[in-house]
């Protein structure tokens, strides 16, 4: 049982917001679903499969600069900041910083899916018995007013792994405008971004060999027939990640093998074979044309630090001083 100091708020929308923003992305003449709603208990467990697969740099290259630069970071981060996390997946990086840290911080952590807080709560309190922990289960960019209500102290929020680079040029600015508004001189944004690099290596990353990533795409029509009492023929569905150069993205989508249709509740919906459902965006970023963009919504890129490969990167940006 949970202690008082670790508990969880619950900021998420009732299953209607699933099924609105579903109908309303297949709707569309690019018919297309977020990524968001990946991460149901079994598409969290297959995503922390991926992780660990040799294709998938990421996370091992963003484990080895918050291995390598933990004091650096943590310097910069202090050692008595709240640390409110956007999305939180597994709890393995949040608990390379937390054990750099001289203090035990307070930890937010805000994700959309019960299980990965669960864990993550269960996890790190094994760990630091006496962390004061308040999760808040939410779409991270409904919890954003929360972030300013709850503290006035100096806080640091952190977007770990490369979920900025699920968002395009034009969310990516709002939600880093929206989120500046929340913040006050004195804070801190630790941001993680996957840097451009090889096709080749991308187009890897997102279509491993033990098809874990095909999985994890198809799964999300299993949440939907689940959820919504949908009637997806999943097996009729293939996985298909490529990297478009003119946008400097991994696209993932789900391609339809034959002519088909779906009902969910009362609305049909017709497939052409060959047809897509876009599925994820993921940006790869050059660190200039970032900090570029930071200013442009009154950030600056304070420090960065980089793995040995290059492949990635985690920034540390605050607000620009008026």
């Amino acid at each position: 049982m949970m202690q008082s100091n670790h508990m969880i708020l619950d900021l998420n929308p009732p299953i209607s917001s699933l099924k609105e923003e579903v109908l309303k992305g297949l709707r569309q003449d690019q018919k297309q679903l977020h990524p968001k709603w990946f991460y149901d208990e079994k598409g969290s467990e297959l995503f922390n499969q991926i992780t660990t697969l040799p294709e998938y740099y990421l996370t091992r290259a963003e484990k080895e600069i918050l291995t390598t630069y933990n004091s650096d970071i943590c310097a910069l981060i202090g050692h008595h900041s709240p640390l409110f996390e956007l999305g939180c997946g597994s709890e393995e990086k949040i608990q390379l910083i937390l054990e750099a840290l001289e203090s035990k911080n307070r930890y937010v952590p805000i994700d959309i899916s019960q299980e990965a807080l669960n864990s993550t709560v269960e996890k790190l309190l094994d760990s630091f018995p006496l962390l004061d922990i308040k999760a808040i289960r939410a779409d991270y960019t409904q919890a954003l007013p929360f972030l300013y209500q709850l503290s006035k102290e100096k806080k640091v929020i952190l977007f770990l792994g490369s979920t900025i680079g699920n968002l395009n040029e034009n969310e990516r600015e709002k939600f880093l405008y929206q989120l500046t508004k929340y913040l006050n001189h004195h804070d801190g944004l630790l941001i993680g971004i996957d840097l451009k690099k090889s096709p080749l290596l991308l187009e890897a990353a997102y279509n491993d060999s033990k098809g874990i990533t095909a999985a994890f795409n198809k799964n999300l029509l299993h949440r939907i027939n689940r959820e919504l009492h949908a009637n997806f023929q999943v097996e009729q569905f293939t996985h298909h990640a490529f990297f478009n150069d003119v946008k400097n993205r991994i696209e993932m989508h789900l391609i339809s093998k034959t002519n088909q249709e779906v009902s969910i509740g009362d609305e049909t919906f017709s497939f052409f074979s060959e047809e897509t459902i876009h599925t994820e965006n993921s940006y790869k970023f050059d660190l200039k044309e970032f900090s570029q963009a930071l200013v442009k919504v009154g950030l600056c890129l304070r420090n960065f630090w980089t793995d040995k490969q290059n492949y990635f990167a985690v920034t540390y940006i605050e607000p620009i001083t008026k």
